[in-house]
């Protein structure tokens, strides 16, 4: 019998892997590691789940049009683990202009863009976009990575692990 398409449930696990671990400390590669396995090949899953949490994100950290978080410097000060380069700047970018994109209330079609990337990794950047996206925010609330990561959680209705 063929596997059905993503579930709730792995929407759920999807986020309370990536939000668990962020509370842990893990760096972004870790975090991508720990959702690996729940990326089906040539899907873009989780990587809406995480294009969601990071748009949830501004959402908590009440960024708006008149009072935004600055995209200058958003990769160098909240992904300092990353580097990217060529085409790597164009992906980040997608995924966190994604991320306002929905919070401003634009359905992104996904599947039109990221097949111009030749590549089974669009869920990795939204990942990297939505751990900027909460880093930024919790330091705009003057929250640490836990209390907005237990905002996040309530807000998703995920409960942690």
């Amino acid at each position: 019998m063929a596997r059905q398409g993503p579930t709730e449930e792995d929407r759920d696990e999807a986020l309370r892997r990536l939000l668990s671990g962020l509370v842990a400390g893990d760096d972004v590669f870790e975090l991508a590691a720990s959702v690996a396995d729940l990326h089906p090949k040539y899907n873009t899953f989780p990587g809406e789940v995480f294009m969601d949490l990071a748009a949830d994100a501004l959402q908590i950290a009440d960024a708006t049009r008149n009072d935004p978080i600055p995209y200058e410097g958003l990769r160098e000060i909240y992904l300092p683990e990353c580097e990217f380069r060529g085409r790597d700047n164009r992906r980040i970018q997608h995924a966190i202009l994604t991320s306002a994109a929905v919070r401003g209330g634009l359905e992104p079609d996904l599947l039109d863009e990221v097949t111009w990337w030749r590549a089974d990794d669009y869920w990795r950047y939204a990942l990297f976009a939505a751990v900027a996206l909460i880093r930024a925010g919790a330091e705009r609330q003057g929250a640490t990575i836990a209390q907005m990561v237990e905002q996040l959680a309530d807000h998703t209705g995920v409960t942690l692990a």
